[in-house]
């Protein structure tokens, strides 16, 4: 069976941010037709190019802002799916500049729903955040809105082919701004390594791997749901403390001389992470990697055919998806993971010669 992105046209906005840059390049095995980038980075756009055009001629790389409606339409004018990535992501800086995330988080996703309207553009996925499930935040409230308008488009719609959807995950691991590399750096300081709260869980996956999720989304997306990938819980402290015994040693530090600091939460800070709702259980299906959080409105999309594969196997959510109610990886599993996932600086990665690396699809 050809994959869902063999001899498509695909349009990536934010393709310079961590999580665009994987989706571009497992998108490139696929064998689209065309993959089109678009970011505001005009550096990092012009070397994203430079590095992938050589090999890859299919790649084409657009600058430009999804705050620009035009330029949005422009881009997406003959593509086949949207992969839409561009975002502000950090709640510091939203919520002290709430007006610019009004601009990217929400008026952007109209933009592209807008675009992909206007040109018959077959799929949209959305890239969105636990940030948006019981917002705290700008940024947060910003998503849930990029999603709930993401999940109306398919009713206003061009035709009744078009299909706008959700994925909904926590922290990647080895994105630009995550704990795991303000860490890394306070590490490399030499300490201390601030932790807002020690009882603070967060949900985790590898970049790899969450590219993998929102490609993989691609063939179930129906109109309308969330999907939300299934995550590693972990213990905030156990994050902190495996890190410092694995890279203070590389940077020529005593583990046991790097010190944690307890700093309190930050305003808006939630302890624990949330990937589903207690009000969104009652509309949320479990699949193998995958929840799916059908609309609120289920009236309005009566004509959408919510049947997954492997659904026979899936079974109704009864309860919220929290990192507080997941069972945290032990502290040698979360040291595993970082290791197999490659996830550390080369000069520790060196230490392990004999590491087997494992796959995005385990």
């Amino acid at each position: 069976m050809p994959d869902f992105f063999c001899d498509q046209v695909v349009m990536v906005t934010g393709a310079c941010g961590s999580v665009g840059q994987e989706l571009v390049g497992q998108l490139l095995g696929r064998l689209p037709a065309q993959v089109r980038l678009f970011d505001n980075n005009e550096s990092g756009l012009f070397l994203m190019h430079q590095q992938l055009s050589p090999r890859h001629p299919q790649v084409h790389a657009f600058l430009g802002d999804v705050r620009d409606a035009q330029k949005v339409a422009t881009v997406a004018r003959g593509c086949d799916v949207i992969l839409h990535c561009a975002a502000f992501k950090h709640v510091f800086f939203s919520e002290y500049n709430p007006f610019e995330a009004v601009q990217t988080n929400i008026l952007g996703v109209k933009n592209v729903i807008e675009a992909a309207i206007r040109h018959n553009v077959k799929l949209v996925i959305f890239t969105s955040s636990d940030k948006a499930v019981n917002p705290t935040s700008v940024m947060g409230t910003s998503k849930l809105m990029g999603e709930r308008l993401i999940t109306a488009a398919n009713v206003v719609r061009a035709n009744s082919a078009q299909r706008f959807s959700s994925v909904r995950f926590g922290n990647v691991l080895g994105s630009r701004g995550s704990v795991f590399e303000v860490f890394a750096q306070q590490i490399k300081a030499g300490g201390p390594v601030t932790v807002t709260d020690p009882n603070m869980t967060r949900f985790i996956m590898s970049l790899d791997r969450a590219a993998l999720l929102v490609l993989s989304s691609a063939g179930l997306a129906r109109g309308g749901e969330v999907m939300v990938t299934k995550m590693d819980a972990i213990r905030i402290p156990d994050l902190a403390r495996v890190m410092i015994d694995l890279l203070a040693p590389a940077y020529g530090h005593d583990p046991a001389a790097v010190e944690i600091s307890i700093i309190g939460a930050k305003p808006g800070e939630k302890i624990y992470e949330e990937l589903v709702s207690q009000d969104e259980t009652g509309r949320g299906v479990e699949l193998a990697e995958l929840y799916v959080v059908l609309p609120a409105f289920r009236a309005i999309y009566h004509e959408i055919d919510y049947q997954y594969p492997g659904a026979a196997t899936g079974s109704p959510l009864t309860q919220p998806y929290n990192s507080a109610q997941t069972e945290p990886l032990t502290p040698e599993e979360l040291r595993q993971f970082l290791l197999e996932h490659r996830l550390l600086p080369q000069e520790v990665l060196r230490r392990f010669p004999d590491l087997k690396v494992r796959s995005c699809a385990s």
